[in-house]
């Protein structure tokens, strides 16, 4: 191996002493491909993680809803009810057989689930404002009262309990992408007038609530110690909408809650903030481990394609590296970096080479047929 790359395979400690075999996450990814009638997971979903958890020092899943009206995709898999154990349990054993530390994403889809995939298609989020998807809107969903937010933070709960009953590692608290606990923190999504709603902070309750019920729920039943992340989209590009401003106050009561790790959902690692702050040419990354100030470990994820894509991410200062759509093209990018064969990496979707590289139907149909998402397509 080339030298310059051992720190990417060094060992890191989580705050809850749970180590982590090397820098290296596993990004989220949703793959389309659960079963569509009950959402438990196929073996098509579980040859696609296996075959990429070997090297990893940690795989967080794809998201997992909560609550039924929480569905966001086709072929989601599903962790609302005990029923669904086993299933995640599947995920979990697959995952840890290869070596690597298990995470499950925990979510509610809100505003962005289609009305077809919920029950009785009721859309629901912080108030009812549509999304908007470029020049055009989406459904306009239902506000939630307080006893369904309240509902839907005890859903988080039990959903993480169900983690600790299938033998995962920890989980992770999905806030970001627009997805409902975002549309609470975002002044576009939320217009409520009560105790989750109107200024900053009080956009901020329903996000560290979520966060305190799981946390209680972990301590209440793991017996051992399970890691407890948060992930974030620092800005929206929607007015009003999230700024980066929003988001150092967010993550700096984020760092104090005695996490295991944050997680900034970023589409390119080295991008800048686009407002709400002084200094727009530092990067988002620069911002927000200036505000964490070594309190929690930051995760970093955006177009990490190459071992030097990897390489500068760490030299940034940034503890734990998130690969996405490159362990998705290259499942043996850990494997060539150890070697020395870093210049092997393939980076762009080989069209004819699925089945080598274990992508359920789903997954390979969406990369194909979305442009720009992937690198070659």
């Amino acid at each position: 191996m080339n030298p310059k790359y051992e720190n990417l395979f060094s060992t890191f400690t989580l705050p809850n002493g749970i180590t982590l075999k090397n820098r290296i996450v596993m990004a989220p990814m949703t793959h389309y491909s659960s079963n569509p009638d009950d959402g438990t997971v196929t073996d098509a979903e579980l040859q696609y993680y296996a075959h990429r958890s070997k090297e990893v020092g940690m795989v967080v899943t794809a998201c997992i809803y909560v609550i039924p009206n929480g569905k966001g995709f086709p072929g989601q898999f599903a962790g609302d009810s005990d029923d669904m154990i086993p299933s995640m349990r599947k995920v979990a054993a697959a995952i840890k057989e290869q070596g690597a530390k298990a995470v499950l994403q925990i979510y509610h889809g809100g505003r962005l689930s289609p009305p077809e995939l919920v029950p009785n298609g009721d859309i629901v989020s912080a108030s009812d404002i549509p999304a908007q998807r470029g020049n055009t809107s989406g459904p306009t969903p239902r506000a939630l009262t307080e006893s369904e937010i309240e509902e839907i933070i005890h859903a988080f709960g039990k959903t993480t309990r169900r983690a600790i009953e299938a033998g995962f590692d920890g989980v992770e608290v999905h806030g970001a992408n627009g997805y409902l606990i975002q549309q609470f923190f975002s002044p576009h999504s939320n217009r409520r007038e009560d105790r989750y709603g109107g200024s900053l902070e009080k956009r901020m309750t329903f996000p560290l609530a979520i966060v305190d019920q799981v946390q209680s729920v972990v301590a209440e039943h793991a017996k051992s110690p399970f890691i407890v992340g948060y992930r974030f989209s620092p800005e929206e590009p929607e007015t009003p909408g999230i700024t980066m401003s929003d988001t150092l106050t967010l993550v700096d009561a984020l760092a104090d809650k005695g996490l295991d790790y944050l997680h900034v959902s970023l589409f390119h690692f080295a991008s800048t903030p686009k407002r709400g702050v002084e200094d727009l040419s530092k990067t988002r990354v620069q911002y927000l481990l200036e505000t964490i100030n070594n309190r929690v470990p930051l995760i970093g994820v955006g177009s990490i394609y190459t071992a030097e894509d990897a390489y500068q991410a760490l030299e940034s200062g940034m503890p734990l590296i998130a690969i996405g759509r490159g362990l998705v093209i290259e499942p043996n990018w850990i494997q060539k970096v150890k070697e020395g064969r870093e210049d092997e990496i393939v980076t762009v979707v080989q069209k004819d080479k699925q089945e080598q590289l274990v992508i359920p139907d789903p997954l390979w149909q969406m990369i194909i047929n979305t442009p720009g998402w992937f690198p070659g397509i």
